[in-house]
């Protein structure tokens, strides 16, 4: 292994993290896609890559880098990544879980008051001067005491539900496989959705996952029913999303993500009963920077080691 190995840093910078690599890397920096398409076009022995943007990284860029020998990815999601095809030629994935876990977990509970309580509406009523023409806003709903059906049951999953339970909330999920906890395991989704006051998606995102969230899902959870994603925007089909809200099969949804970041369709945007982000579920500074912090972490255990601190689940065979 050479003595500074090259690592490529894909997407806007972050001066803070291409400092920290640059203390032990060599640094090819490509802020956009046009720029690592004129590298990839003629590229140095390139052995890592650092991940600052979710930019597809699959065999077709693998065949252009020979020496390539790990990937650190900027957050816990990798769905752009193909680590199947990385772990079947011996390049190690890794990812940023729990740093980020309470910061999604706060995210969602904010999503689900303000959608739940109408916060941006009402905002909107105090600050146009409707309180003082029209008198008090409508009463709102409250979070307390609800059935929460969580789809996806990972480390954040795990953390919505303990949170949500501080509320007296009766917690149901739906996974592959039963989980050994206390909540409720529902193998059908449908049904999950149908018992459900609030349905929380915190899913990886992927090709097995891709509109898990459909027209009769939607139609279960009915039109008192809340939607709220924070996993990927692919997980939910946006059209009949917003057919079942337009139509009201849907009561509201909260979304931090969309199936074609960063456009958001225009229907969405004119709806009083939903409340949009754009992806910031895990976006607090101290977030932020605890994940560019385990990306450069992660880059220099392999290149002391030859192994990383949080492997992807399809790569911890190799990192051994």
């Amino acid at each position: 292994m050479a003595e500074r190995p090259v690592v490529l840093a894909v997407g806007p910078g972050d001066d803070r993290i291409l400092g920290k690599l640059a203390e032990g890397f060599e640094v090819l920096h490509a802020p956009d896609r046009g720029s690592m398409e004129a590298i990839l076009a003629d590229p140095p022995d390139i052995q890592a890559i650092a991940t600052l943007w979710q930019w597809r990284l699959d065999g077709a860029v693998f065949d252009k880098l020979p020496g390539l020998k790990v990937i650190s990815n900027f957050g816990v999601g990798y769905d752009a990544i193909d680590a199947v095809e990385a772990a079947k030629r011996g390049i190690l994935v890794a990812h940023t879980p729990d740093v980020l876990n309470d910061e999604v977990v706060d995210t969602t509970l904010m999503l689900w008051m303000a959608v739940s309580r109408e916060l941006i509406p009402s905002e909107r009523w105090a600050r146009s001067g409707t309180w003082e023409t029209k008198g008090a806003y409508p009463l709102t709903r409250s979070i307390r005491n609800r059935t929460v059906g969580i789809v996806g049951l990972g480390r954040i999953g795990l953390g919505i539900a303990e949170m949500a339970m501080r509320y007296g909330s009766t917690i149901l999920y739906h996974t592959r496989t039963p989980k050994d906890v206390e909540y409720t395991h529902c193998p059908d989704l449908v049904e999950m959705a149908a018992s459900s006051d609030v349905l929380i998606v915190i899913t990886p995102g992927g090709a097995s996952t891709r509109h898990l969230i459909n027209a009769p899902v939607l139609n279960a959870l009915g039109p008192d029913g809340i939607l709220i994603n924070v996993a990927r925007g692919t997980v939910v089909d946006e059209a009949a999303l917003v057919a079942a809200l337009e139509t009201g099969r849907l009561g509201a949804a909260g979304l931090d993500v969309f199936e074609d970041e960063p456009k958001i369709p225009d229907a969405l945007k004119t709806m009083d009963n939903v409340v949009l982000l754009p992806h910031v579920g895990s976006a607090s500074v101290e977030t932020r920077q605890a994940m560019g912090d385990l990306v450069c972490e992660n880059l220099t255990h392999w290149a002391e080691q030859g192994r990383v601190l949080t492997p992807v689940p399809e790569c911890k065979e190799l990192n051994g």
